[in-house]
């Protein structure tokens, strides 16, 4: 019976032991989800006033929306990278020292720390930005508040007609662009410029349509109209796919800089972990 008992029974020192506590320090994240944050939250007030005073109107003109594309870029790409390397660093420096833990599991779970908190505070953030666009839209608040604002509105405002290009259409040769048969047409002139820029193309029927109206308003022939509505349309849908694509370029490398400012945000925790084990 001693004999069988010992063969069955397995020795102490097979049986694989575990600790029932998770190996992730939260608090440590959420120290480093709140720097980020932080960091963020000055990063866009510094870059909103930045923003703003480069794109004053001066002699200079209207910035075009290449120019707004590349200002939001560069400000999206200092948002991610530092406010990922001050909050992945601060997690991997609190994070709870992992005694007898091979090296390499240590480096994953530091990297693992610095992801978490780098999802935390986008998940956090973009909630934010969510919850103020939609009180913006049903408060009737249409302005931007920040350069990366500014550069999303370059989307919206592909779809929309500028009222330079409708007082252009109706601008007459006297020079009085303000009479009642000019403000007539410039309504129904918006709403056609309005839809073909949201097709991508005015139709010729809107074009001969448009050029009548403006012979008519503007008190000019029919040749002179039809020209003056091919310079608008055309100024118009160029003006247009520039800013379609400077919003798409926007968000293909806003998303490239999220998932770079990811890895900053695991390399520094990696090297805050590392500091963190140095000094004990």
């Amino acid at each position: 019976m001693d004999t069988l008992y010992t063969e069955t029974q397995a020795p102490v020192a097979d049986v694989a032991t575990e600790i029932p506590k998770s190996v992730i320090s939260w608090a440590a994240i959420l120290a480093g989800t709140a720097v980020a944050i932080s960091i963020s939250l000055v990063l866009v007030v510094l870059g909103s006033g930045l923003g703003l005073a480069s794109l004053t109107p001066s002699v200079r003109g209207v910035p075009s929306p290449g120019s707004l594309a590349a200002l939001a870029i560069v400000w999206i790409v200092l948002v991610q990278w530092l406010s990922a390397a001050f909050g992945g660093y601060v997690t991997g420096r609190l994070r709870t020292r992992w005694v007898g833990t091979h090296t390499h599991e240590v480096f994953f779970r530091d990297t693992a720390h610095g992801l978490v908190t780098w999802a935390v505070a986008t998940a956090i953030v973009a909630m934010v930005i969510g919850s103020a666009t939609s009180s913006m839209l049903s408060g009737g608040i249409h302005a931007a508040a920040t350069t990366t604002a500014g550069a999303t509105q370059g989307a919206a405002f592909s779809n929309s007609v500028a009222p330079y290009d409708v007082d252009a259409l109706f601008r007459t040769t006297s020079g009085d662009g303000n009479s009642s048969a000019a403000a007539e047409g410039r309504g129904e002139a918006t709403r056609i410029l309005a839809r073909g820029l949201t097709a991508g193309a005015v139709s010729d029927g809107d074009r001969t349509y448009l050029a009548s109206l403006v012979a008519a308003r503007a008190g000019i022939s029919q040749a002179d109209a039809q020209k003056r509505v091919d310079d608008v349309v055309g100024r118009a849908l160029r003006e247009a796919e520039a800013a379609r694509k400077a919003a798409a370029t926007t968000s293909l490398l806003t998303a490239l800089a999220m998932l770079i400012g990811a890895f900053v945000a695991c390399a520094a925790a990696a090297l805050g972990g590392r500091e963190r084990d140095l000094h004990p």
